[in-house]
């Protein structure tokens, strides 16, 4: 099934349908502000692994989470300083902090103790995940290794059924991945870099 939607003024009703189905433990592919994403509830352990499945990703490598306001952090991470130096620099947008994971936080989130938070700069995935709860699930709608998709055919045409619904918000705007740093124990580690340059990240960083 797929549901059309324009994600800078969704339909409500399209919000919740789609909702309803992260709810009920289903996973969806979403367009995000920077790729396609694959999306499912994070605190539903068994779609979860379904999300692992679908991607044939290696379980217990960590999922990112999608937020709904920039707070909702404070339920699934212990956010420092250079947490939300970082958040105020790059939020909403491309940035994916990963963060020592909160104690309140089950433990099928992450073996490793900490998880990727993002604040996508993206109307619909934050309404989306409002209405889910304050976060979602937020990876590439990709088979490991394989480019992510940049609009929902790209998307469905490498995960054809195994997903429950897709929703085709036209095609994706940035084209690339977020950028990951690593924040842990206050050693800065770019994991990743893709829309946010590294030289960004650090010029943030070293100012005052």
């Amino acid at each position: 099934m797929i549901i059309k939607i324009n994600i800078d003024c969704p339909d409500k009703e399209a919000i919740k349908e789609v909702a309803k189905v992260i709810k009920n433990g289903g996973v969806v592919v979403i367009p995000t502000d920077t790729v396609y994403g694959l999306t499912a509830d994070p605190f539903n352990e068994k779609a979860m692994r379904k999300v692992y499945e679908v991607k044939g990703r290696e379980e217990g490598k960590p999922l990112p989470i999608l937020l709904g306001e920039s707070h909702d952090a404070f339920s699934l991470v212990k956010p420092s300083e250079t947490f939300w130096k970082l958040a105020r620099a790059f939020w909403p947008g491309s940035l994916t902090i990963v963060e020592n994971l909160s104690e309140k936080v089950p433990s099928h989130l992450s073996i490793w103790g900490s998880i990727g938070v993002r604040l996508p700069n993206c109307y619909f995935c934050r309404a989306l995940a409002r209405e889910v709860g304050g976060a979602i699930i937020g990876t590439s709608a990709n088979i490991s290794h394989m480019k992510s998709p940049v609009n929902v055919e790209e998307a469905y045409n490498m995960l054809k059924d195994k997903v429950d619904l897709y929703v085709d918000g036209g095609q994706a705007r940035i084209g690339i991945s977020s950028t990951v740093v690593s924040i842990i124990n206050k050693e800065i580690k770019i994991l990743r870099e893709g829309a946010i340059k590294e030289e960004d990240i650090k010029r943030v960083l070293e100012s005052e």
